[in-house]
């Protein structure tokens, strides 16, 4: 029965619970809660009870940082026996870097953690927040997924796999590189074959991060300069957003020596796509060899939030440099596609 299951809410903020005030929309304390009640569909019988516990103090997501990420995975560790399921609510501007971090902070897992939110608050006549918030408690206390997802009007996303692609439509978030997990209609539907089974080590929370990481972007005409003065120290490790499968100008000697001599310091370097599909293949082109000659490790298909909140997670274990170039390329919780091997060619005659 629904009524016997229970389900975790952790509000950090976001629109979803926000109210309007003369210096526009705003979170307020106790509102959320308060408007959920007066909503008869959140004490159905037949949705699982849940309570609700605000962040203080409450945060525009484009105010997240990781030590929120941190607070977020401590509130989950100390309810985790008690619930069966648990919903974070969240702003959507940065939704899918939290999903991707809590999905390496949260090693284990084996209940679902669901990640939503709202381009419309849910005090409003019009919105799209009733719908993401039922279906996620729904899914938090009803499915047992034991991965952290992200759900966003309809579909159910793995976290580390979900970008949001539209600051004003209702279906803000995709995964371009996995279908969905599941999808809700008239029934909630789950690809349980996506779906990754649950931590055989027991479930623990990683809290160390190591933020000196960063994203730089290419785009024609970038120069040695300008890599240099963003790779110098105290960078760490860096998600070089690449033209196509992992190109950069192989043709700029001065660009590709500033790669390797941060790479040479000790700087990893992740080579991931610009491109919304598809992934990197530095082997295709001499553009993209380049870059794996100059220090470039490929970051196959992850989004730039994935390999960004990895490098965080890896680092903040301690791995070596080295250590961190081979595990960032490994599939550690969905999070990328590794290449399928081809084989031998058939024998002729």
């Amino acid at each position: 029965m629904a009524e016997s299951k229970r389900v975790f809410i952790a509000y950090t903020g976001g629109t979803i619970g926000m109210r309007l005030s003369d210096q526009g929309w705003v979170p307020e304390e106790g509102f959320l809660e308060a408007a959920m009640r007066r909503v008869p569909v959140f004490s159905d019988g037949r949705v699982p009870s849940w309570d609700l516990v605000e962040f203080h103090p409450l945060l525009d997501s484009a105010s997240i940082a990781p030590r929120d990420w941190i607070k977020i995975a401590r509130a989950i560790r100390e309810r985790y026996d008690d619930y069966d399921g648990f919903v974070v609510l969240h702003g959507t501007d940065t939704m899918a870097y939290t999903a991707s971090a809590l999905a390496f902070m949260l090693e284990g897992l084996g209940k679902p953690v669901i990640l939503t939110g709202s381009q419309i608050p849910l005090c409003e006549a019009r919105n799209d927040a009733q719908d993401n918030l039922v279906t996620s408690i729904l899914l938090a206390g009803l499915y047992p997924i034991p991965e952290v997802c992200l759900y966003f009007h309809s579909k159910l996303l793995r976290g580390c796999r979900s970008v949001k692609v539209d600051s004003e439509g209702f279906a803000a978030f995709d995964s371009p590189n996995l279908p969905p997990l599941g999808v809700s209609g008239t029934e909630i539907e789950i690809d349980w074959r996506r779906v990754r089974p649950p931590g055989s080590s027991g479930f623990s929370v990683h809290e160390s991060l190591d933020t000196a990481q960063g994203v730089l972007w290419l785009f024609p005409g970038i120069t040695g300069e300008i890599v240099r003065n963003f790779l110098a120290p105290p960078l760490r490790g860096v998600v070089l957003q690449a033209f196509g499968v992992g190109n950069g100008p192989a043709n700029d000697a001065d660009f590709l020596a500033a790669l390797h001599e941060a790479r040479d310091r000790g700087v990893v370097l992740v080579d991931c796509t610009q491109c919304l599909r598809g992934g990197v293949h530095l082997g295709d082109y001499a553009t993209g060899s380049a870059m794996a000659e100059a220090g470039a490790v490929s970051g196959h298909d992850m989004t730039p939030e994935a390999a960004l909140t990895k490098l965080f997670f890896l680092f903040g274990q301690g791995h070596t440099p080295a250590e961190v170039e081979e595990l960032v390329q490994r599939d550690l919780r969905g999070e990328l596609t590794l290449p399928v091997a081809s084989g031998p060619e058939p024998a002729t005659d």
